[in-house]
């Protein structure tokens, strides 16, 4: 079965914004995670983007390599949901007891 632009798109986009949504909240996460296990927020902050960088290749090339696409957008989505929710109630747990 050949690709179809709108499939060729379709895939382009959710790797793209679907892997930069995911890593956000994860980042987020990750920063937060250290943050609160005592590591600087500098040294924190440039661990998890150098691990984002890493990660979005993997996730991008994951995204093009599936079969499964609606199942790889469906993990993107919920996977950037729930790592940014998590972050926040941490975030919002670190800077409650400033």
């Amino acid at each position: 079965m050949e690709p179809t632009a709108l499939g060729i798109a379709l895939r382009t986009l959710a790797s793209l914004l679907g892997g930069y949504a995911f890593l956000w909240g994860a980042s987020s996460l990750g920063i937060a995670g250290l943050v609160a296990l005592g590591m600087a927020y500098e040294e924190a902050r440039t661990l998890c983007m150098l691990l984002a960088f890493l990660l979005y290749l993997i996730i991008f090339l994951w995204v093009w390599a599936t079969h499964h696409f609606v199942r790889a957008c469906v993990i993107l989505v919920a996977g950037a949901g729930l790592f940014s929710a998590m972050a926040v109630v941490l975030q919002q747990q670190l800077t409650a007891g400033v």
